[in-house]
């Protein structure tokens, strides 16, 4: 799976030198993440005009349309996750209204698929990781802090400068004792 700075998401396949399908042409805002969920029948692109689109894998189409696409932050999503069977989806990002970090339910009406808001990192979310084992979304910011999330309780846990830039990366080890952030410095 490809996305491109213009905004063109394409799915290749190891063996093929042509694409298989185009999800999206050039021209639109550009991909700011994808990814495939768990279970790999369904991918995710998130872009720079703060939507979230996911499409079914398995498409016979050249040019398929998302199933489902909104916009879940009002300036850009910058990261998103799928948590459980990928319908609830996270997303960080950055809205006018602070609420940077976000939890979906994909099987409820775009209307009213907002599980939940959380206010946090001036500026803007830039990166997110999903903890499943303990159930919880580490979020990095663009002023270098990180929080970290209860998605049961939906509470903050933990907020804390690790950097004095934007935090551009997070890993998570698979026992997850530990996690690591890279920052733009």
């Amino acid at each position: 799976l490809t996305g491109a700075q213009d905004g063109s998401v394409r799915m290749f396949e190891w063996t093929r030198p042509q694409q298989l399908v185009c999800f999206r042409q050039a021209g639109n805002a550009r991909v700011t993440r994808m990814y495939f969920n768990a279970q790999g029948n369904k991918c995710g692109v998130a872009d720079g005009e703060g939507f979230l689109s996911i499409w079914q894998v398995n498409q016979t189409t050249s040019n398929p349309k998302p199933y489902l696409s909104w916009q879940c932050h009002s300036k850009t999503t910058s990261d998103f996750a799928f948590i459980t069977s990928s319908s609830l989806v996270a997303t960080s990002g950055q809205s006018n209204d602070n609420r940077n970090v976000c939890l979906w339910d994909t099987l409820v009406s775009s209307g009213n698929n907002l599980i939940h808001a959380f206010t946090c990192h001036d500026h803007g979310a830039t990166v997110l990781q999903y903890a499943p084992k303990h159930q919880l979304l580490i979020s990095g910011g663009r002023k270098g802090y990180i929080c970290i999330f209860d998605i049961r309780q939906r509470q903050i846990l933990f907020t804390f400068q690790a950097h004095e830039s934007a935090v551009k990366a997070l890993a998570l080890d698979p026992s997850e004792d530990y996690f690591v952030t890279g920052s733009a410095e």
